[in-house]
């Protein structure tokens, strides 16, 4: 039932917007028609490779903003652990382990709006050490940065900029009111600018609808992002959000499958929660779509350990780039 829909978007096509909606009506045997077609969607412009990343939680807890989700908000009682800038030590340690367990990327991550002048400094500095001493490809997660700020991360060794839109633009007052959705595009579009790779994604399971996972598919297509970490949500007590429903294993890989249609040239990244929301069938989520992994921990989460990816990679005879 998709033939023509593949062959369009391999033929340099798109699915639209009104055809997206329409993947949510789909039921039984038709779920496993489309996780087909977003295979070999995949496979068509990806080949038969996954991209691994990791990250490293560089500074934790006391965050200015209410994001409902985020056990790191200051706004919220989650018991997080809270710690300053890790030393250059520290993370070098973190990314030598990394390096030596198969992944290909590596990023700082800081809690934080954005990030302070001396802080920043300090990273640079970072990833000054990091470029010269492993072979991973660099990249940073520092909230909202500016244009001059993009490009000497740029000059230093970072090559990819992650900054999450979290939801659509229509939902994303339901979740954060401390800054706008404006303000994280603009941050996107600077990191652009300044010549970095823009990963950008979001969370499923914040109470949004089918059309807002639509919506955010879209408005990550107009911002020409490379890789798009999916997100399944966590519900983390203290939160606003404890206590929600997790989407079920075949939501997810509906959702997965229709970010794939939409944006066929980015790696589609399965990323936090996935352990949990997808148990048994986060190898489906391979041939439904995905071609990134993050691998390791979370931010403030546990992952599963890497050589169990690895192996669940090497039993479907994908390979890692």
């Amino acid at each position: 039932m998709f033939s023509e829909l593949v062959d369009r978007i391999k033929s340099g096509g798109e699915i639209n917007f009104d055809e997206a909606m329409d993947l949510d009506r789909l039921k039984g045997e038709q779920l496993y028609e489309l996780f087909l077609a977003a295979l070999r969607v995949t496979r068509h412009f990806h080949g038969n490779r996954v991209d691994l990343c990791s990250i490293i939680n560089a500074k934790s807890g006391r965050c200015s903003e209410d994001c409902i989700f985020c056990a790191q908000s200051g706004h919220y009682r989650t018991g997080v652990s809270v710690y300053p800038l890790l030393s250059k030590e520290e993370i070098l340690k973190q990314a030598y382990k990394m390096e030596a367990e198969g992944a290909r990327r590596f990023s700082l991550v800081t809690s934080g709006k954005g990030i302070s002048d001396s802080d920043f400094e300090k990273i640079l500095v970072i990833f000054q050490s990091l470029r010269e001493k492993i072979s991973l490809n660099l990249c940073a997660s520092l909230g909202i940065i500016n244009y001059d700020q993009a490009v000497l991360l740029r000059k230093n060794g970072v090559t990819r900029y992650h900054h999450n839109i979290e939801t659509s633009q229509s939902f994303y007052t339901k979740i954060c009111t401390t800054h706008s959705y404006y303000e994280r595009v603009e941050t996107i579009l600077a990191a652009g600018k300044a010549g970095l790779d823009i990963c950008a994604g979001g969370i499923i399971g914040l109470g949004e609808s089918w059309r807002q996972r639509v919506e955010m598919a879209f408005e990550l297509k107009k911002l020409r992002v490379v890789s798009v970490p999916v997100n399944i949500l966590t519900p983390i007590k203290g939160t606003p959000l404890w206590g929600s429903h997790v989407p079920a294993p075949l939501e997810v890989l509906q959702t997965l499958a229709m970010f794939r249609l939409v944006l066929p040239g980015a790696v589609i990244r399965l990323a936090g929660g996935r352990e949990a929301a997808l148990r048994d069938l986060q190898s489906t989520a391979l041939l439904a779509g995905v071609n990134g992994l993050m691998v390791g921990n979370y931010l403030t989460t546990s992952g599963r350990k890497v050589n169990d990816d690895l192996q669940m990679l090497k039993d479907l005879e994908i390979f890692t780039s």
